[in-house]
């Protein structure tokens, strides 16, 4: 797999690192679609994986922020503002131009991805381990 949890990724939160498994196995199907040559036409593939991460992300940052918020987390107010940003960026997809730029689409997806994946995940959830 292109996307793996590494041990340095790994908060200690059980379901935490769970979820963020979770969102590495979608980055990883998103990968394997983009190298997928079989499939010349990948425009429900793309959206579905769009619509996944929409779906699953909500669910992970409402639930990692309820957390925070339980433990009187002092990081909440920026997580809060890094998840709405990452929401935002997957809400703004537009189906038109996925459809035109298919590849592109794809690579801009897996780039942001992996920004996402190595300084959210990495830089700043494994310090809601350590309040």
């Amino acid at each position: 797999a292109m996307y793996e949890m590494k041990p340095e990724y790994y908060t200690g939160i059980i379901f935490i690192d769970e979820e963020h498994k979770k969102l590495f196995a979608i980055a990883n199907t998103a990968y394997e679609l983009l190298m997928n040559e079989f499939i010349p036409d990948k425009y429900d593939y793309i959206m579905e994986v769009i619509e996944e991460l929409r779906s699953y992300t909500r669910y992970h940052f409402e639930h990692e922020e309820t957390y925070m918020n339980s433990i009187k987390y002092k990081r909440l107010l920026s997580q809060k503002v890094a998840h709405d940003d990452f929401i935002e960026k997957i809400n703004s997809y537009d189906d038109e131009i996925v459809d035109e730029k298919q590849r592109e689409s794809l690579f801009e997806l897996l780039d942001f991805l992996t920004n996402w994946l190595i300084e959210h995940i990495y830089k700043q959830d494994k310090l809601i381990a350590e309040q």
